[in-house]
């Protein structure tokens, strides 16, 4: 479990893929200051498990269905990238509980700067629209973020300062893919209930 307060902006400074996977090297001189081989570290809103660290630095494999399913198949060495360990029972709750498992990806429809802050609107994939409420919480390329406006086919989130210089949401372009996780109770509250199909 995570938080979805992203710690660290880190980078990828190696990708060698496979045939049908990819292994992945990423910087991140703070999430790796007490990692250890198996270890979840979180990347772009991604559960990876560590399988080396050293030098300020952690590998991991990315299996194929990681690959198709997440922003993860389009980054490359150079790329900035969220970082989060996960939750530990000592820890403060900053944002909200945050799996790690990518419901869907999605694209930036537009950004809207104000004079500090920046409102970012996303498309809403179908799939995942009955899980977004307005003032609810979402996960977008693991950052947790809280639904300010909600249509049919979309939602915006208002990113303030700190979001924008601490998170790759900061440099994210209109039509840049982005990982989505809904709000796992959403999806459990549904399973519960007569006829839910979760």
């Amino acid at each position: 479990m995570f938080t979805g307060i992203v710690e660290e902006l880190g980078r990828v400074v190696a990708l060698e893929h496979g045939a049908d996977s990819a292994t992945v090297r990423i910087a991140g001189p703070l999430v790796t200051s007490d990692a250890v081989v198996g270890d979840s570290i979180a990347v772009n809103g991604v559960c990876l498990t560590v399988t080396s660290v050293d030098e300020g630095a952690f590998t991991a494999d990315v299996m194929r269905e990681t690959l198709v399913r997440s922003s993860l198949g389009q980054v490359a060495a150079g790329s900035a990238v969220n970082l989060e360990r996960p939750l530990t029972l000592s820890s403060r709750l900053g944002g909200h509980l945050v799996q790690g498992h990518v419901d869907a990806t999605t694209k930036i429809l537009k950004r809207v700067p104000g004079d500090a802050w920046e409102i970012v609107r996303f498309a809403l994939p179908e799939s995942q629209a009955r899980y977004v409420v307005a003032k609810g919480s979402i996960t977008v390329d693991g950052v947790s973020l809280t639904v300010s406006s909600l249509g049919s086919d979309w939602f915006e989130v208002s990113l303030i300062p700190t979001t924008l210089d601490l998170t790759t949401l900061g440099s994210k372009q209109e039509g840049d893919v982005v990982n989505l996780e809904v709000d796992v109770v959403a999806k459990y509250v549904e399973r519960m209930l007569p006829g839910g199909t979760s």
